[in-house]
């Protein structure tokens, strides 16, 4: 019999698609909304960036050509990397809806036989620096605010790091409730925010205007060109720490869409953020003291210390908790694209997929802001640490936007060239100027995302290697199982669910090894037997067929031999059981909708290195084993035993 192939639509999987990745509320509150969670990590920057420049590693004498200079090099860096690259162009490259590191690597995926290969491996890597980021950005942000204490009061100085372990324990410890009711108050706190330090830096300003000729780029060129060559790197560097966070813009795409953040910014974000450094610069000119070395806190007035050390923490822990919902995403997409092992996702709204808690990875930046709080006790010393991460993740997306501007936007080599060429420029140099902090922290956030670059192709290749050399056991074709089970006179009357690990589509295709094993434990076949693979597109979600069926043998008498392949997008929640319900209540397959007539047979492989196999791929096989640990058993990540009854067969299988 030639099996008959019945593509479905995505209609029947629930939430829809589209209702996932529509940006929830009006325009306004979209708005409103970016400005937390989008703009939290750059919106706080302030309040030690310039440190770093003046008081800092650079350490630049503070003159008024410096500090002219200083300022002007701080207003072209946000406007050529933040405004103009991201928020004009890279919004642009949206995938579905959705940005991100793996937007683009979804984008240039198919593309992958055309030369971005080496992209795509970058972007992989760029994901494990955003990790690595994502270890320093709480740490910096929140310690950088309640040092604003020591400026209130130089005797609570020894209480500043004993409060951030603290805050950043109770900030950890709630993650698991979700974010959706603080997340409400996100962007009205943040608008207050910007309000308020736009408003220090224009008092500041209007005492010393002179300091809006900063606005003249020359003045920032001639700053480092007679800075010296190892000095202007420094401050390069330096620099690196008032645009960290700018990629958020378009990893939160897919939150808010790109016209409310382009909005958030544009309107209150980038006016806020020149005003302050202005009237942080206005305030060196002054030539008023710096009090307890800390710019930003000496803007405010002695009386509204308190309030505005309190203002600031709830800023940072708002930026902080944003970047961790980021590394919560960054994480499950990872997993749904067969990137990073299967670790237990909790959602945590019912009725938002994108709100999620993975617990692996909120301890593990736990354990790691700690180490870094009590490590460096400074946001000084940390801010060494900080941006080298930033700038690699920055480098990289530029270079993929040269692929993307040709393959969907067409455009020529000379605008290519011109901008992505500069930009690539621009963001490659800061990543040079970047790597002189290596040695006082940078190695902190790029050995991190080594680590889980590393994880990520182990996990990636182990994953084929199990795949292959369990396709390659020896197992009977579909037509020689349509033969067997015409001729069968007794079955089992149970409905089979059997996962295999490619699709099934020809007679001349294999069934899965497992089906020799039930054959061979129980002698007969089931009446009903469905064969299920899924598979991952480099999609978000999936607008077109959602499944699609092959039908190997029908008989009213004989039962059914069926062959069902699901596939969900990298945004997706891949819970096959109900997917295989809602199919079995449309009529779409002969399976009843009582999920407790079912029963899902499994193989739980056990791993066994070839004889041929060398000490580093077996090395290799041994991590990947470690992270076969830590990772969900296959069956669980895809909803399968929720419900319905699960037999496994443990299958040896030899790894090459």
């Amino acid at each position: 019999m030639t099996p008959t192939a019945h593509p479905g639509t995505a209609a029947i999987v629930t939430p829809h698609p589209a209702d996932t990745r529509a940006p929830k509320g009006g325009f306004a509150a979209l708005t409103i909304g970016a400005l937390g969670i989008v703009y939290g990590d750059i919106g706080t920057s302030p309040l030690y960036a310039l440190d770093q420049i003046f008081f800092g590693h650079a350490g630049v004498a503070v003159t008024p050509d410096s500090v002219l200079g200083g300022i002007s090099l701080v207003i072209w860096t946000i406007t050529v990397i933040v405004a103009i690259k991201y928020a004009i162009f890279v919004l642009r490259a949206e995938n579905d809806g959705e940005g991100g590191v793996f937007a683009l690597y979804g984008l240039l995926h198919e593309y992958k036989r055309r030369g971005t290969t080496v992209i795509l491996w970058a972007l992989m890597l760029g994901a494990g620096l955003l990790f690595g980021d994502g270890f320093i950005t709480p740490a910096i942000s929140v310690l950088s605010a309640v040092e604003g204490l020591g400026v209130a009061t130089p005797s609570l100085a020894r209480l500043i790091l004993p409060i951030t372990v603290v805050l950043l324990t109770a900030l950890f410890a709630v993650q698991f409730n979700g974010t959706a009711r603080v997340g409400r108050v996100f962007g009205p706190v943040l608008l207050v925010w910007f309000v308020v330090i736009a408003g220090l830096g224009a008092f500041q300003i209007a005492h010393h205007p002179e300091i809006l000729a900063a606005f003249n780029p020359w003045l920032g060129i001639r700053f480092l060109w007679h800075t010296g060559a190892y000095e202007a790197l420094l401050v390069l560097g330096a620099l690196m720490l008032v645009i960290t966070g700018g990629e958020a813009m378009y990893a939160d795409l897919g939150h808010f869409g790109a016209k409310p953040i382009r909005t958030s910014w544009f309107a209150v974000v980038y006016p806020a953020l020149l005003l302050n450094y202005l009237g942080q610069g206005a305030y060196l000119l002054s030539g008023a003291p710096i009090r307890e070395g800390n710019l930003f806190f000496s803007l405010v007035p002695h009386a509204f210390i308190y309030p505005m050390v309190l203002l600031a923490t709830v800023a940072t822990v708002i930026a902080s908790q944003a970047l961790i919902s980021g590394a919560f995403t960054l994480a499950s997409q990872a997993i749904r694209l067969g990137l990073f092992p299967r670790l237990v996702i909790a959602h945590t709204h019912h009725a938002h997929a994108g709100q999620i808690y993975v617990p692996f990875v909120n301890w593990g930046l736990y354990a790691g802001c700690i180490l870094l709080v009590l490590a460096f006790g400074s946001s000084s010393a940390l801010g060494a640490a900080y941006g080298l991460a930033v700038s690699g993740v920055m480098v990289i997306t530029s270079i993929a936007m040269i692929p993307i501007s040709r393959f969907y936007w067409h455009w020529g080599s000379l605008p290519i060239g011109v901008l992505w060429g500069f930009l690539a420029a621009v963001n490659g140099t800061f990543l040079l100027a970047s790597t002189l902090k290596f040695l006082e922290g940078g190695f902190v956030p790029l050995t991190i995302g080594i680590i889980v670059f590393l994880i990520m192709i182990t996990w990636r290749w182990g994953r084929k290697a199990t795949s292959s050399a369990y396709s390659a056991r020896p197992a009977m074709t579909m037509e020689a199982l349509v033969r067997l089970h015409r001729d069968s006179e007794v079955f089992m009357e149970r409905n089979a669910i059997l996962m295999a690990p490619k699709p099934l589509r020809q007679p001349t295709d294999r069934a899965p090894a497992l089906l020799g094993l039930l054959l061979e434990r129980y002698g007969i076949l089931p009446r009903n037997l469905f064969f299920v693979e899924v598979t991952h597109r480099k999609v978000p979600y999936i607008h077109d067929d959602r499944y699609k069926v092959t039908v190997f043998y029908r008989d009213r008498f004989q039962g059914s031999i069926i062959g069902v392949e699901v596939q969900f997008g990298f945004m997706e929640d891949p819970n096959v059981e109900q997917v295989l319900e809602a199919m079995a209540r449309h009529k779409k397959i002969a399976l009843p909708t009582n999920r407790h007539r079912w029963i899902v047979h499994i193989s739980l492989e056990n791993l066994l290195p070839s004889r041929t196999m060398g000490w580093a791929k077996r090395l290799q096989l041994r991590l990947f084993m470690v992270l076969r640990r830590l990772s969900q058993p296959a069956h669980s990540y895809y909803g399968l035993g929720d419900e319905v009854q699960l037999s496994a067969e443990i299958v040896p299988v030899r790894v090459r």
